[in-house]
């Protein structure tokens, strides 16, 4: 039987939650204050292990609207929805910062990892979350909302003309984060394996490089 007709519709369905999911929160965050251009940004209060090392400065951060999204595949205890890739936007006072998505990371060989790509230069970077360095405190992270971590950049690669807007980040810190988590349904035999789910999230990325790197840019 031919299923592209389903998986079109599959597809279709995808991007309506997901432009629905971005106008959302382009509302709600034109519906709270915002600071100047001027302001600097300090990062909230955070579990002690996902705090940025000393000797790095906080210069970019990116409000993030997007989807977690999943593959029912086999595991040791029969099936297991695995995350295959974030598909998110992140935008600063209402305009795209970056993209980001799993891709293979040059400096490892290919390894895929978590990608974060410039969307005026298209500076990348790539980053692994080591252990011990995610956080579930309930006095931090919302319920049902994925936890909140400390990103190592493994990897980065210059844009346009050897343009480098990310390449001197260091770390970077999801913190702030609402909805993503696997669903409890959709994967539960294996007649279940190849399903997928689109699970909208929200978060903020908050970008660091060291101390001394440069002058840190606007925040806009």
């Amino acid at each position: 039987m031919n299923n592209c007709p389903v998986r079109e519709n599959q597809i279709k369905s995808h991007f309506r939650l997901l432009a629905y999911v971005t106008a959302l929160v382009v509302a709600l965050m034109a519906a709270r204050p915002q600071p100047t251009y001027a302001e600097p940004v300090t990062p909230p209060s955070v579990p002690a292990n996902i705090q940025a090392p000393a000797g790095n400065k906080l210069f970019l951060v990116g409000r993030a609207v997007g989807t977690q999204n999943y593959i029912c595949l086999p595991s040791d205890t029969g099936v297991k929805f695995v995350l295959f890739t974030p598909q998110a936007t992140l935008f600063d006072h209402y305009q795209q910062v970056t993209t980001h998505y799993f891709s293979p990371n040059p400096a490892e060989g290919g390894v895929i990892r978590a990608a974060w790509q410039h969307s005026k230069d298209s500076s990348t970077v790539w980053g692994q979350v080591m252990d011990g360095h995610s956080s579930t405190d309930p006095a931090f992270v919302a319920p049902g909302a994925i936890p909140w971590l400390l990103i190592t950049v493994v990897g980065t690669q210059a844009g346009r003309t050897g343009n480098d807007t990310l390449t001197a980040t260091t770390f970077i810190q999801r913190l702030n984060t609402s909805g993503g988590v696997a669903p409890t349904t959709g994967c539960a035999s294996l007649a279940d394996v190849g399903n997928r789910a689109y699970v909208p999230y929200t978060t903020d990325y908050y970008f660091y490089k060291k101390n001394g790197a440069g002058a840190a840019p606007n925040y806009r």
